[in-house]
């Protein structure tokens, strides 16, 4: 349960003086129900159910009878006890609203900061994370975490409302209540085994729960493969045992519940019946007497249950808390420490060169060598830097650690001859246009998934944007132009028509360093001519860095730097390099000639 204290906490500071103010509420709510239940005591004196020495007990509690005129008495206590009812309702009501609104609005505020700060974390916490396990995380498992603050609230009330009852209890007799509580404790400690059941039938539901959506977001990324493979029945089959498993699951907890349930009106019974013999028998209780402590622990005693019930049911939530913790504590390790209210950091324009000076890096916790191997390389304001190396060699992880996804283990890089340290971070990304070989597109129009990276550009801009990544003339003929929704991941396009939309919202960012891994792969040799021609026409105006394994793309490059098993072998013009037949790039070149023959 410290897990759970952890979050009370955070719900305590969240809250302010709101959630004092609530239990504040909560006590003078029992305290009504408590003198609501007590007012029977002197309705049933006056109605004259019980008479002579047996309303003895009752003397002390209707001195105030006597306010009200003579014959009228059970009327008026009638019309007290449903004043007294009306008023705890309501507050009770206001209490019930007041706990939803103080739920939500720090469930919300746990969403946002689990949120923010997977957002915050590294490139390389990506890497290692599954992108359906985070999801997983920040739905399934903060719902869950979310039910068990709200079962936490309930637990309080309950606990809260028992104590005053108690309190009533030991008022009318010490003796009987506290045989009570005994009995109680007795019945709480014979408990702990649904506790500790609940808690590990909560463990499968998380591994099910997670194991579920990672395999949802495979077979949908991968339905083309499915379908043209005809793997249907297999998937289907996988499908069909992992949710038998569920199944299996929720009905153990069903099983759980019901014979907790079973096992606390067993025990309930059994203790009312000895309770109320050794009330007779033990502690010579009066019937008025007995009458008024059964009417309080009538309303006291599935109190008692209830909060065994819950505290069962929150011990069924500790692994989704203990999940959603261990995530935000893994975000805070990777976070990149950058300042992101940046809304006034200007994006860096590059005046000199980018250098990496002995650069090392390796993936941590892979086991492998270093993937880069004392990287030294310049590569120079305004022109073009081409990066080819057959798959393997480092290409992609030399260029992360150009745009700052990543931090190198040795050496450092140099922007303009200073460090890329955290305070330069967020302005050289602001600099920086991605353009990946895997296109990405949100589920929205055109108009929608260009504007997303320049939200005050003009449509002239959009249309030049377009026109430069030779995607123009395919948007005027769809049938709502910029305003065409292309679907999940842009599957109503084409990957060509997909990889030239990117590339147009890449170029409408206006960036002074445009990187382009394989952005022309998906092209054809028509459109791919264009873009080479637009890029030559950048040339002069920003840093353009290609990764690229069809080299005939990289003809013009100003420098062409050549990685082999995460070490440069080769740097210098595309022609110089070509030349060199016994280079790594003359036989990657030629390679290429053998293949198109």
């Amino acid at each position: 349960m410290s897990i759970i204290r952890l979050y009370i906490k955070d719900l305590f500071k969240f809250s302010g003086w709101l959630l004092p103010l609530n239990l504040f509420g909560m006590v003078i709510a029992s305290l009504l129900e408590g003198i609501g239940i007590l007012m029977l005591i002197p309705m049933i004196s006056v109605s004259g159910v019980i008479t002579g020495k047996e309303s003895n007990f009752f003397a002390p509690y209707l001195g105030f009878v006597d306010i009200f005129p003579e014959g009228s008495e059970l009327f008026f206590l009638l019309c007290l006890f449903i004043l007294i009812m009306i008023a705890q309702s309501l507050l009770q009501r206001g209490i019930a609203i007041l706990n939803v609104k103080l739920l939500h609005e720090f469930s919300r505020d746990l969403r946002i900061k689990l949120f923010r700060e997977t957002l915050r974390s590294d490139w390389s916490f990506f890497i290692r994370k599954r992108k359906s396990d985070l999801i997983n995380s920040l739905t399934s498992e903060l719902a869950r975490v979310i039910s068990g603050i709200n079962l936490v609230l309930q637990l309080i009330t309950s606990i809260v409302f028992t104590l005053i009852q108690v309190i009533l209890a030991f008022w009318l007799s010490a003796s009987i209540t506290g045989f009570v509580l005994l009995c109680g404790a007795v019945m709480i400690l014979f408990s702990k085994k649904f506790i500790n059941r609940a808690r590990k039938v909560g463990n499968k539901t998380s591994l099910f729960g997670q194991e579920y959506l990672a395999g949802m977001s495979d077979q949908f990324n991968g339905i083309k493969d499915i379908k043209s493979n005809t793997l249907e029945n297999s998937q289907l089959s996988w499908f069909s045992s992992l949710t038998h498993k569920m199944v299996g699951e929720q009905i153990e907890y069903v099983k759980l519940q019901s014979n907790s349930e079973l096992y606390y009106k067993i025990t309930s019974s059994v203790f009312i019946a000895i309770i109320i013999y050794f009330s007779i028998t033990a502690f010579q209780a009066q019937f008025e007497q007995l009458l008024a402590i059964i009417l309080i622990f009538s309303r006291l005693w599935p109190r008692f249950t209830g909060i065994q019930s819950t505290i069962q049911n929150i011990a069924s939530t500790i692994p989704a808390f203990e999940s959603v913790h261990h995530l935000y504590k893994e975000c805070l390790s990777s976070s990149e420490l950058r300042d992101y209210q940046d809304d006034g950091i200007e994006p860096y324009k590059l005046k000199s060169s980018i250098v990496s000076n002995n650069i090392c890096f390796k993936y941590k916790n892979s086991g492998s060598n270093d993937v880069l191997k004392s990287i030294n390389a310049k590569i120079r304001a305004n022109q073009m830097t081409a990066i080819v190396g057959s798959s393997g060699a480092g290409k992609s992880t030399f260029i992360d650690i150009l745009m700052g996804l990543m931090k190198p283990d040795h050496g450092e890089l140099l922007i303009d001859g200073g460090p890329l340290n955290d305070e330069r971070l967020t302005a050289w990304r602001k600099s920086i246009s991605y353009v990946p070989q895997d296109s990405f597109l949100f589920n929205a129009s055109i108009r929608e998934n260009l504007t997303m990276v320049h939200p005050n550009a003009k449509e002239p801009d959009l249309w030049q944007a377009l026109k430069f990544s030779s995607a123009a003339e395919f948007v005027r003929k769809l049938p709502e132009g910029l305003d065409t929704h292309i679907g999940d991941r842009g599957v109503r396009l084409s990957g060509g028509e997909r990889q030239r939309l990117v590339l147009a919202r890449a170029i409408l960012r206006n960036p002074s360093i445009l990187v382009l891994d394989e952005a022309t792969s998906a092209l054809d040799s028509e459109n791919e001519r264009k873009i080479q021609e637009a890029l030559e026409g950048l040339k002069g105006k920003m840093t353009i860095i290609v990764i690229a394994h069809r080299l005939s793309t990289i003809r013009n490059a100003d420098q062409v730097i050549v990685l082999e098993e995460g070490r440069i072998v080769q740097a210098g013009g595309f022609h110089e390099l070509a030349s060199q037949k016994s280079g790594q790039f003359g036989r990657l070149l030629g390679n290429q000639l053998e293949a198109i023959q």
